[in-house]
């Protein structure tokens, strides 16, 4: 039976921050969530900041109405999150880092040395039965923290291994694909599932699609740039071929 390639994720976050950037009601994300939706996207997923820069609370309760696929909320550990996330009820939350000073999520969620933290939080979301994921890098100390956490789902942080890939430093970008590979098969083992995310394109989901235990990817910047050129739609559709080629390879 031929495997099934990774659920695609689409991340609809710099919609809104085009339609920040003027002001207004447009470009409306909710719409770009159901145009990916419609295009193949297994999923969709948002993140709603300390300090709005992209989606608003408003997006996210139109999402939870709106779209017929898994809502993915991504949030940091704090008390306001927590109580919108359990309000909102989405299907998923995945706990991530945030500074205000970022223009992106940065790096992985430090789970070894904010498991005290991180606990109530992941403990009261899986109580909701909200499916919590924590985004991470591929570390083994961090995937068995999130083990002892509690935590079904890790999402590996693949930016490293994507600039590395695009600036042309061979050596760092295998490093770190083979440090990706690595956490695939020890999350795997301990019974959790993980998932990719950061600076994909068609080319790097291809790759890591190739990997059987990789479950989901989660893709946006890359997705939102593409649909300037070619209509989010297509750019969904080349994106789920790519991640079904990537699969074949592993059969």
């Amino acid at each position: 039976m031929p495997l099934l390639p990774p659920r695609l994720g689409v991340n609809i976050d710099h919609v809104a921050t085009v339609r920040n950037a003027r002001g207004g009601v447009l470009p409306d994300p909710v719409r770009a969530a159901l145009v990916a939706i419609e295009a193949g996207a297994d999923g969709i997923t948002a993140h709603l900041r300390e300090d709005r820069r992209h989606i608003r609370d408003a997006d996210m309760e139109r999402l939870k109405a709106e779209i017929s696929k898994p809502l993915n909320f991504e949030m940091a550990a704090t008390d306001e999150m927590l109580a919108i996330a359990l309000k909102t009820k989405p299907h998923a939350v995945c706990l991530v880092p945030e500074k205000r000073e970022e223009r992106t999520t940065e790096g992985g969620l430090d789970v070894v040395s904010n498991d005290n933290h991180l606990k109530p939080y992941i403990a009261k979301l899986n109580d909701a039965g909200i499916r919590v994921s924590l985004f991470i890098a591929a570390d083994p100390a961090a995937i068995d923290a999130a083990h002892r956490l509690k935590a079904p789902v890790v999402e590996f942080h693949s930016g490293g291994w994507c600039d590395a890939l695009a600036e042309g430093h061979k050596a760092k970008a295998d490093a770190e694909y083979q440090r990706i590979v690595a956490g695939l098969k020890q999350a795997v083992a301990l019974g959790i599932e993980p998932h990719v995310g950061h600076g994909l394109d068609y080319a790097t989901a291809e790759m890591i699609s190739a990997h059987p235990e990789v479950a989901e990817l989660n893709i946006g910047h890359f997705l939102i740039g593409e649909s300037v050129f070619v209509g989010l739609p297509q750019a969904i559709r080349t994106m789920k071929a790519a991640m079904a080629a990537g699969r074949a390879r592993a059969e």
